[in-house]
């Protein structure tokens, strides 16, 4: 009797569930399986390292939506922010596969899988909707490749284990869930001018040697110009 009052049993949607006597409200997630059924979930936030957005279980109805039937959104909402369209269409699939409705275990949801504090803070009102999820996800890539001077790997990492988390690591946070996100959008995504990048680097000038002199007061100088 002492062990039930500590770790109660309930019962929802056939699924038993143990829920530790104290629980915050904000850690109880409602998921909707492929039935139809509604089952409520313990995020357990709290054992999660810092940072760390767990979004590998996705659930909610097949849409029958794909790519194609986004192309128009992702290229406005990316164009207005001026992000690769590109690299939006590789994070949506990563995230949700583009089934506007998926929700993890996080409770982030829609098409970038945004979680409550950052669909507040991009002033998403209804995640679930196409273009309030693309407008507030974009939104935020924008900000990570700001902040971090235009590093796609970081700015990924970031938007999967917070922006936190990549500026106390350092860099790509050593979290197997992020390096393996990190992985996965990066082979998806391939700049359009990347190879136009590579052949201008080729074909560009040497850069001029930075030669030391002392000037006629005894003061070094640096400089790479003639």
């Amino acid at each position: 009797m002492r062990n039930c009052l500590h770790s109660p049993l309930i019962l929802l949607a056939g699924v038993v569930l143990l829920v530790p006597a104290v629980v915050r409200a904000d850690e109880i997630v409602e998921l909707v399986d492929e039935h139809g059924q509604k089952i409520f979930v313990n995020t357990g936030e709290s054992s999660s390292p810092v940072g760390w957005i767990t979004r590998s279980f996705s659930v909610g109805p097949p849409t029958g939506k794909s790519s194609g039937d986004y192309n128009r959104l992702v290229e406005e909402t990316a164009h207005r922010f001026q992000v690769d369209p590109d690299l939006v269409h590789a994070i949506i699939q990563v995230e949700s596969g583009y089934n506007p409705k998926a929700v993890s275990r996080k409770g982030a949801k829609g098409l970038m899988q945004l979680i409550p504090a950052t669909a507040q803070r991009f002033g998403v009102v209804d995640p679930f909707d196409p273009k309030q999820n693309l407008t507030g996800g974009v939104n935020y890539l924008k900000y990570l490749l700001g902040l971090f001077g235009g590093d796609v790997k970081l700015s990924l990492a970031a938007f999967n284990a917070g922006e936190h988390s990549v500026q106390l690591s350092g860099g790509i946070p050593p979290f197997a869930e992020t390096q393996s996100y990190v992985r996965k959008v990066t082979n998806l995504y391939q700049p359009k001018d990347s190879s136009a990048a590579a052949s201008g680097a080729s074909n560009a000038p040497p850069p001029r040697p930075i030669v030391r002199y002392v000037d006629e007061h005894g003061v070094v100088h640096y400089s790479n110009v003639d």
